[in-house]
Formats: structure tokens, sequence, C-alpha cells
């Protein structure tokens, strides 16, 4: 890591003027692999950014952690240490508030009302919110997807069934709260830990996106999969503000183009990957349960009400009071 670092490090001082004839590599961190949907964005970003720069500029990906946690990511594209990535909403809400959000239980109907937030002016408010506090800019409201929890102890119906279960959170007050809230113990842990506590017996229960759950193999270590859809995680597609700023205006403008255009590109591929990787995860052995959605949701409404004068400018309920889009533009592909 510490190498990976140092060259990243070095690869910040190379960009240092606004040349529209420049050429260059921008470097990208993702959490998980390279056949991930995460991946499938970032590789869709490429394209279109080679594209509309005459193969000028390119991307150097770093795969499963390499340059560190998913909160190491976002302070390193905060200080300009790290370029660009692509990393989950649960440590962001440690840099600004209103991002604990993302954390909120059953506030997300299904996708479409997901991308009528994401793609208007809650998301546009987010991202420039997020760019003016933590120096860090976001080009494309790419997705983790809806999540789900595992755990290896017994199928999962009710809150009920979670009671005693030793279930990792991210590292968020909220993601917390929920899982309390649900009845589990809940143990805040970093994502580059978490496979190892599954395996050693540390903790028992975890939850994420289906396509994640199978691209880190989880079934390996996990029996069931409960079908929660209990929070929505984007997983927003970043770069360094300050070295956005070294681009020249046209090339500015062809990376905020190729992030819309990998946007679409992404959640097409995260849907189809969700269903793929459910369908392995059953194969591989894993039992699915499904809930009685309920019984969450009335569960999840403490938390909710507890929250709802933390998370700023009345985000909760606007977001809950947003009549989501048609479906059509996804399907057409692209963002709607």
């Amino acid at each position: 890591m510490a190498a990976a670092a140092a060259l990243v490090l070095s690869g910040c001082g190379t960009l240092v003027s606004k040349d529209e004839d420049f050429e260059g590599s921008i470097t990208f961190s993702l959490a998980v692999g390279p056949d991930s949907h995460h991946a499938a964005g970032a590789y869709a970003f490429a394209e279109k950014l080679a594209e509309l720069t005459d193969d000028r500029i390119g991307v150097d990906y770093y795969y499963n952690n390499a340059l560190g946690g998913e909160r190491e990511v976002v302070e390193g594209m905060s200080i300009n240490s790290i370029q660009m990535g692509m990393a989950s909403t649960g440590p962001m809400g440690g840099f600004v508030r209103s991002f604990m959000l993302f954390d909120m239980p059953y506030v997300f109907r299904d996708l479409d009302h997901v991308y009528t937030v994401l793609d208007g002016e809650i998301g546009d408010e987010l991202a420039a919110e997020f760019e003016d506090v933590a120096n860090v800019k976001i080009i494309g409201w790419t997705e983790n997807g809806f999540r789900y929890e595992t755990n290896s102890v017994r199928p999962i119906h009710t809150p009920e069934d979670l009671q005693g279960l030793k279930h990792r959170t991210q590292e968020s007050a909220a993601q917390i709260d929920t899982w309390r809230a649900f009845g589990a113990d809940a143990i805040p842990m970093a994502w580059p830990e978490v496979y190892t506590g599954l395996q050693q017996g540390v903790i028992d229960s975890q939850e994420n996106p289906i396509a994640t759950i199978a691209d880190v193999n989880f079934q390996e270590v996990q029996d069931y999969i409960a079908m929660t859809q209990h929070v929505y995680s984007p997983a927003p597609m970043m770069i360094s503000a300050r070295y956005f700023e070294t681009f020249s205006e046209a090339d500015q403008q062809a990376i905020v183009e190729a992030g819309e255009y990998a946007t679409g590109v992404q959640r097409e591929v995260s849907a189809e990957m969700e269903d793929e990787a459910l369908q392995e995860l059953v194969d591989a052995g894993m039992e699915k349960t499904e809930i009685d959605r309920e019984a969450f949701e009335e569960a999840a409404q403490p938390v909710i009400d507890a929250w709802r004068a933390e998370i700023p400018r009345d985000l909760i309920d606007r977001v809950i009071e947003t009549e989501a889009a048609p479906s059509a533009a996804r399907e057409e592909g692209g963002t709607p």
C-alpha cells in the first residue's frame, strides 16, 4: 500500500498546467475487483474520456482497496494525494452530515425513486455541498445498490431473528442505531477487515449489495441472505477538486461528460449483475429468505424519527415525498 500511495503522490505532481495537449493517466481507486459493477463504471469512464480527448488521457486502476479503505480514499482525494475513486457513502457522512441520508433505513422505495432523487435537485445539492466541504467533486452518482443482510447463523424473516447476531456496520452512527433497533449487536468495522472477521467468527453478519457480496465471495463464509433491501447505497464516482482544477477547461468538460456517461452504463450493468449474482449465491448454497418488510419498516421508524433533525435541510422528508419519475429513460440507456 505504501508503494502504491507513493506512486499516486508522485503522479499528482506531474500535472501542473492547464495545457490542452496534456497526455497522461488518471489514477482511479476501487474498493472491489476488476469484474465488479464498480469497475464497469470505471471502464466506461475511461472509454468515454479517451474518445473525448483523442486518447490523450487514460486511466490506471487500483483494485480491492490497494490505496487504502474507503475513508482513506476519500481523505486522499480531499488532500489531492489520490486523484479519482469510487466509494460507498458510509464514510462520507463523517465529512458532510447530509450524507447520513444514505444510512437511513427504508427511505428509498425502488430504483426509479432513487434515480429521481439523485439525478435531480437533491443530488445536485449534495454534490455541491461535498465539493465545498471536502474538496472532492462528484461526477457521477454511480451505485453500490440496495443492501441486503447475510449471516452464518440462521435465516432472517423478522427483526426478532437478528437478536444477538454480531453484525458488522460501516463506521456510521446511523447504521449502528439501525442495526441495534433491529435487535443485532452492531459492530463497526472497516471494509478490508470484514471477510476475515466473518471467517474467524468475530462477526456473524454483514450487509452489502448483492453484486458486492458475490464479488468478494461472502458465500464462502455466510449461509443465509435476507432480502432486506433496507438502504440504498450509492458509490459516487469522484475526483479530487484540486486535481480537477489542473486540467484545461475542455478537459474538465470531458471528465464531467465521461462521468455522466459512465453513470448510465454502470447502473445498467449493476442491475444485470445483481440478478446474475443472486443466482450465483443461491447456486453456491446460500439460502435466500424473504422478509416481513412491514415489521422491518416499523422497527426502523424510531431511527428515522431520531435522525430527522440531525440531517440538514429536511432531506429525509424531501426524499420520502419525492415522486418517482417513469423508468423509460433508464430503459433506453443512460441517466434519466
